[in-house]
């Protein structure tokens, strides 16, 4: 079934469809019409679910961690300063090795106060234990939440999943979305069936104190799990093109990248802007083309490899900053070439940071700028009048 639907009503009625049994979430701006949704869907009875009400994302987090313990399917959504206050409980979600899904609207993170759209959320929380993806459109959106209960429940997964999706530039926009039924998502998704849970006929303990002589081998395990997880994510992207018809790639897409010199490389919503740029470079006669990490964690170094090598140059483009760092995105595509026999010229450009506009023009010229020599950790599209206001 198809119909014109606000992206974040879409998720929803789409994480409806994979039957999560507890929903426990905290509105923030822009995420917030995927619980108010949800919430609606259970009041109407049309899904069998426990919604639970708190008083901040922390203890959304925290109900979705217990809940998941006892074995049954769970979601929560969250953005920005929410998704931080998670944080803790995050790294317990991972640790404890509980197949969470959640959503996160990007948004900006204060200060300044900000609601509009970039990624520093996300990829602040990266080194949590989570499985990263980030949705281009917002049916990819909706698609990626089955797909990520998939992945996440897994038995040689068992990790929680976050899905990503730019705010306001796809969670208000209406799109025409392609709903599967619900005996279709049945199929593809069947009832959680977890290894191990919480149970007062067999009792256990999760997450108990590990000291020096255990803690490392956890860690260690869990670095082994998510890097294993590139098999499952690639396998499920594969799984569900056969059963719904629609495939992205599994940990990145390439988009005429074949006879490329150049590529640029991004992730999130900002791809459909680029790809209609390559377009018209490709008309112009420029060998051109990109390449749409699809999958942050686990990093998929060695597709950005196989990609990457042989090509003139690189432009990445990011709406994030490790500040005092370097771009965060470009941190991970350089470790990934790194060694290779041949350096390739990697330049990388700071923009749309606080949802400020990109457009095609500044796509194209931050392309040419790459031209003239490496461009490292470049602000691309300050106001002059403002950083001078500023004493900088």
């Amino acid at each position: 079934m198809k119909k014109v639907i606000e992206g974040l009503k879409a998720v929803a009625e789409t994480v409806a469809l994979c039957r999560p049994k507890v929903i426990s979430a905290y509105p923030i701006t822009p995420q917030t019409h995927i619980v108010e949704e949800l919430a609606q869907i259970v009041a109407d009875g049309k899904l069998k679910a426990e919604f639970i009400n708190v008083e901040s994302e922390f203890s959304a987090a925290s109900v979705v961690l217990g809940a998941s313990a006892t074995g049954v399917r769970v979601y929560t959504a969250t953005s920005s300063q929410g998704l931080l206050l998670m944080l803790e409980v995050l790294f317990n979600i991972a640790g404890m090795r509980l197949p969470v899904v959640l959503c996160c609207a990007n948004r900006a993170v204060s200060a300044p106060i900000n609601i509009w759209n970039d990624w520093q959320d996300a990829l602040t929380v990266r080194d949590a234990g989570l499985i990263q993806l980030y949705a281009e459109d917002n049916q990819e959106a909706c698609d990626m939440h089955i797909q990520a209960y998939k992945i996440a429940e897994d038995h040689n997964v068992l990790l929680p999943v976050i899905v990503n999706l730019d705010g306001f530039v796809l969670t208000h926009s209406y799109d025409p979305i392609e709903f599967p039924t619900q005996d279709e998502v049945d199929r593809f998704l069947p009832q959680y069936e977890p290894l191990e849970h919480l149970d007062v006929k067999n009792p256990m303990s999760f997450g108990l104190m590990a000291g020096p002589d255990r803690y490392m081998e956890t860690r260690y395990a869990l670095q082994e799990s998510i890097k294993g997880a590139k098999s499952v994510i690639k396998k499920v992207a594969e799984d569900f093109k056969k059963a719904f018809g629609r495939y992205y790639g599994g940990l990145v897409e390439e988009y005429k990248t074949e006879d490329a010199e150049v590529v640029v490389v991004s992730m999130g919503s900002i791809i459909s802007t680029i790809k209609d740029v390559v377009d018209e470079l490709r008309e112009e006669g420029e060998k051109i083309g990109v390449l749409k990490i699809r999958t942050y964690r686990p990093f998929p170094k060695e597709e950005v490899m196989e990609v990457l090598k042989g090509k003139k140059r690189v432009v990445i483009i990011e709406k994030c900053v490790s500040i005092g760092g370097t771009g965060i995105l470009t941190a991970d595509i350089k470790a990934s070439l790194y060694g290779m026999e041949k350096p390739i010229p990697i330049s990388n450009f700071i923009m749309g940071l606080g949802g400020r506009d990109i457009k095609k023009e500044d796509i194209r010229q931050v392309i040419k700028i790459s031209e003239k020599g490496i461009k490292e950790n470049e602000f691309y599209g300050l106001d002059e009048k403002i950083v001078k206001e500023m004493d900088v």
